[in-house]
């Protein structure tokens, strides 16, 4: 397996590959999990190049957001990959995606990207779509792999790529959980084991709206005041939004309907969690 820190060495070795060779791109940040490890397996099995990119994306953090504190961990990175049969680690520096007097950036506009995290997020999408068309550009990915943990961020990722003409594939795959059900994320390793177990609060509420909705539930105000109540009970959890929305347009309903998606972002102290659930 071959590490790439070069945006240009990583163009040639695509060139000199590609052929009639199928690539697929996996798009990390890096600090791996399972739920990573689930989209490189499927790129493995559906594509002759796997390519991996771990590249922290600072566009898509926020004024006070954790950057700096988002876990990094290249060694461990490579070494997982490796086991998975990845073929390249694309590895960008800082200063190598965004030299100096960078100032080119990719929003896609209307509701798509103005609701949910949009909104609570100002600017997340548009650091998001940014580095993609780089990522798109530089990897030229037939496939390109994301989980639908980030539900949200793959539908502006797909009107991205149709509006652009980008020439690659979006695959969504299943949201991997751990075993109590809290969505896997690099972002779970912040948490002492008192916030672990309260992080669970999110998984639960879904699980709790899924049973209110099979009960004849189908006021979308109803489920979210007693997804809302639910999740208060819990001391280190603190609501940010809770949304039953469609699942093309993202548009709020009022009466649940098969599709649907029950969409959430919770504070688990100072650690924000987004889970959603189709319906």
């Amino acid at each position: 397996m071959k590490v790439i820190k070069k945006i240009e060495e990583m163009r040639k070795y695509v060139r000199e590959r590609k052929g009639s060779k199928l690539v697929g791109l996996v798009p990390t940040m890096g600090y791996l999990h399972e739920g990573h490890l689930s989209l490189i397996r499927k790129a493995r099995k559906e594509c002759d190049e796997v390519i991996v990119s771990v590249f922290v994306n600072p566009t898509q953090f926020g004024q006070g957001e954790d950057y700096h504190l988002y876990p990094r961990d290249l060694p461990r990175d490579v070494a997982l990959s490796e086991r998975e049969n990845v073929d390249v680690i694309f590895a960008p520096s800082l200063e190598e995606m965004y030299p100096e007097g960078y100032s080119t950036f990719v929003q896609v506009e209307g509701r798509l990207s103005s609701v949910l995290e949009g909104a609570s997020r100002p600017g997340h999408f548009k650091g998001v779509c940014t580095v993609l068309t780089k990522l798109f550009n530089i990897v030229d990915p037939d496939l390109s792999f994301f989980g639908e943990k980030d539900y949200q961020q793959a539908l502006v990722v797909k009107k991205m790529v149709k509006d652009l003409n980008i020439n690659t594939q979006v695959v969504l795959l299943p949201t991997v959980r751990e075993k109590d059900g809290l969505a896997m994320s690099s972002r779970n390793s912040y948490f002492n084991d008192k916030e672990r177990r309260a992080a669970t609060i999110l998984y639960r509420s879904l699980k709790k709206a899924r049973e209110w909705i099979e009960q004849g539930e189908k006021n979308s105000s109803q489920i979210i005041s007693k997804m809302r109540n639910f999740i208060e009970k819990e001391p280190l959890a603190r609501v940010d939004y809770i949304a039953v929305v469609d699942s093309e347009s993202l548009e709020e309903v009022r009466k649940i309907k098969r599709g649907n998606i029950i969409a959430l972002a919770v504070y688990i102290g100072k650690v924000r969690l987004i889970d959603n659930m189709r319906v």
